[in-house]
């Protein structure tokens, strides 16, 4: 039953961002509470994919269909686990900054134990983990490029 939606325009391109959202076996090297990943079938527009979540006492693993549409949109389908449903997002639009990311996920887990303990922590848990993207875009991109601020136009060295 937790839901989160957030917009953010970020200084990284759609496929820049697409490409780390679509990288699901590398979770674990950079996403808080992801302590597994294993990508059983990938293609250009679909993969299957087992994660495995880990918080305090708890751990569970959950498979996912996963539809591809590059540099555009990761749609996430549940398939098997401990949820009751899931249901989770991303698309970027190309942007004046480098492009918008917009991110959704719902989920109810069937064990009102796991409900009742990531409720707490939800919304925050979220933004760490969106966070966590865009982390990991600096560490594998490098920072985004300075921009003059509004209304100051670059020098011809710049320019």
């Amino acid at each position: 039953m937790p839901t989160h939606a957030e917009s953010r325009a970020v200084d990284y391109t759609a496929e820049q961002l697409y490409d780390l959202v679509a990288d699901m076996g590398r979770y674990p090297q950079f996403l808080p509470w992801c302590v597994g990943a294993r990508v059983r079938s990938k293609t250009e527009t679909a993969a299957i994919c087992d994660l495995t979540i880990g918080f305090g006492p708890f751990r569970e693993s959950f498979t996912s269909r996963v539809t591809l549409d590059r540099p555009n949109r990761v749609t996430v389908a549940y398939e098997k686990g401990p949820f009751r449903y899931l249901n989770n997002h991303w698309t970027f639009t190309p942007d004046p900054r480098g492009c918008k990311v917009d991110f959704f996920v719902d989920f109810e887990f069937r064990s009102r134990i796991l409900q009742a303990a990531i409720g707490v922590v939800f919304h925050e848990a979220v933004r760490l983990m969106v966070n966590a993207f865009l982390t990991r875009a600096r560490v594998i991109y490098g920072p985004p490029p300075a921009r003059p601020a509004p209304g100051v136009l670059p020098t011809p060295a710049e320019g």
